[in-house]
């Protein structure tokens, strides 16, 4: 049988043309860096991103950190950042970081290299089943063509590039997969060059928001006449300056409840922010319960302003540009099909004064809760909940503050107010990723960026540093109580007798010797004197980033948080 590979051999260069063309059309579209895993099938993605002089590349050996890293940048960027990996399980350690991206609208370009698909399930190496291998938690996913001799396949493939990276863009933002068969020879010889195409075959799509009709806003106007106590629940989002004057403006005029959870980054003066205190209380519901709800952005942390709104027999009004239905309270009534501004724009000159005695109770209480914290938090005694009010308070207004999930991000939003831009893994609530999301957003900024950690997220994610890239902006607080201490305050692992081993898996790991491997200044708390002493230097600047590893035990945690509770309580039972 004649070896047709050798008859119709062809210089690796002609064979990967269409990929120069697609990371050209990548950087014409705005696309300014790529994460790249080592791997041999990914090669010429590889050489292209690194090669074209308007791309800033790096390399990240762990798919699973790259992926989260990328997601990092983007978020930051709120533009598409590439991700290349070569063929096989390389793949799927994205997984975890796709499907934060999705749920978080987060946009990211996904390149994975394949084999071709007459090899698949052939028993060739680092070969598995690639196409739509993220399923639905990508906005789409392409299949790359895997020959070129037909002019209209070269055509396709640049077609496909476009179409990506647009729809990567379009509101939602998200995820979009390209999976790319490659066949030998993808590596050039010495001889051939990368020749990038000044003008590549591009289209754009042009991007509107809908907006709601004269009709709709009249029949809007008319149903506000009955509401009496109107309630806005902004989620998560980026900090928005434009959307938070709004809401001020509803706050004092129209004496609007604003309710905002940490990771919204919509915490004004006079927005509820600790309602975790006291939303609990039974006693308060009837007189709390607002007429409406409107929400916009995505998730909250709040499980009890959840609970308290599913209770309360309420109309539920969301702002989603897209007019997809997000029901989160159980009582969604209407969509907005618009962008949030521009509807509390035109609420804050139609929305009829809302009583002010309900306000008033609302405000009440976040005054006495706000005026009794930092009170009761500096008596109590040292451990995670007294140290993060101690830390808080050193982090400089303008880092970024990147949570970790679990009990870091409810801390904090027991604590109240922040002035700095809150990031958090909230699509998923994975703890898988949060280090690498952090470092990531290192790359986009040289403003410090400050994560705060528990110390079983801290240990999952240890490769975000493997790099060998600066990050000397970024500070580590490690909450380390050597366990996955939230689940001692779920009721139902908490009454196990297999608490300790099978759920919050205690470990006895501490941070000094990563941080020296991977070099780190380290210093560590374990009193509130330690801790006041390591955080006068901690932000002063550095060639090296840092970690503070402030130790406590679980136990003794649980009993803080139940301490603050019962103090609290008590001071929300005399308002």
């Amino acid at each position: 049988m004649p070896d047709y590979r050798k008859i119709f051999s062809t210089p690796a260069i002609l064979i990967i043309q269409p990929i120069i063309d697609l990371v050209a059309i990548c950087a014409k579209k705005g696309i300014e860096h790529a994460i790249l895993s080592p791997g041999s099938r990914c090669a010429p993605l590889t050489l292209a991103f690194v090669r074209h002089p308007d791309i800033h590349a790096r390399t990240i050996s762990d798919e699973r950190s790259a992926a989260f890293i990328a997601l990092g940048m983007a978020q930051q960027l709120e533009k598409p950042v590439a991700l290349v990996c070569t063929s096989g399980s390389a793949a799927l350690n994205y997984y975890p970081a796709v499907a934060e991206a999705f749920f978080q609208q987060i946009p990211l370009l996904i390149l994975t290299a394949d084999r071709p698909p007459e090899w698949i399930d052939q028993w060739d190496g680092q070969t598995i089943y690639q196409q739509e291998v993220y399923g639905k938690h990508v906005k789409k996913s392409f299949q790359f063509p895997d020959d070129f001799s037909n002019p209209d396949k070269v055509w396709h493939a640049a077609r496909i590039a476009n179409e990506a990276i647009n729809l990567a863009q379009q509101f939602p933002a998200g995820p979009v997969h390209i999976n790319i068969p490659l066949r030998e020879p993808f590596y050039p010889s010495s001889e051939e060059k990368f020749e990038f195409p000044d003008s590549p075959r591009e289209f754009t799509a042009v991007h509107s928001h809908t907006e709601l009709s004269p009709d709709s806003l009249e029949h809007i106007k008319n149903r506000l006449l009955n509401v009496k106590r109107l309630m806005i629940v902004p989620g998560q989002q980026k900090p928005d300056s434009q959307i938070q004057g709004l809401l001020d403006d509803l706050i004092k005029k129209q004496h609007v409840v604003v309710v905002a959870d940490t990771i919204s980054n919509i915490q004004g003066k006079n927005s509820i922010s600790l309602h975790d205190h006291w939303l609990g209380n039974e006693q308060l519901q009837a007189e709390l319960a607002p007429d409406l709800v409107i929400s916009f952005g995505k998730s909250v942390i709040s499980k009890s302003l959840k609970q308290f709104l599913r209770k309360q027999e309420i109309s539920h009004w969301h702002i989603q540009p897209d007019g997809q239905s997000k029901d989160t309270y159980q009582h969604l009534t209407r969509i907005l099909a618009c962008t949030p501004s521009g509807f509390l724009n035109w609420l804050s000159k139609n929305l009829p004064v809302q009583s002010f005695e309900f306000a008033r109770q609302w405000n009440r209480l976040e005054e006495k809760v706000g005026t009794a914290l930092p009170e009761v938090m500096d008596q109590v005694g040292f451990g995670e909940y007294a140290a993060l009010h101690l830390v808080l308070k050193k982090i400089p207004t303008l880092s970024k503050i990147h949570l970790a999930n679990s009990m870091a991000v409810r801390y904090v939003n027991f604590l109240g107010k922040r002035t700095q831009e809150i990031c958090c893994n909230r699509g998923t609530s994975g703890i898988d990723g949060s280090t690498s999301t952090a470092v990531g957003c290192t790359f986009t900024t040289k403003e410090p960026v400050s994560l705060i950690t528990g110390d079983m997220a801290f240990f999952y994610d240890r490769n975000a540093f493997w790099h060998n890239y600066p990050m000397n902006n970024l500070r580590v607080i490690i909450l380390n109580n050597h366990a996955g201490g939230i689940f001692r305050i779920i009721e139902g692992p908490a009454s196990q007798p297999e608490l300790e081993e099978f759920f919050e898996t205690k470990q006895s790991l501490n941070a000094k010797s990563l941080a020296a491997e991977f070099g780190f200044e380290y210093s560590k708390a374990e009193s509130k004197e330690e801790l006041r002493t390591a955080l006068e230097k901690f932000y002063s600047s550095s060639i090296h980033p840092k970690i503070l590893e402030i130790f406590s035990e679980s136990a003794s945690n649980l009993q803080i948080l139940k301490d603050v509770k019962k103090k609290i309580n008590k001071l929300i039972s005399e308002v």
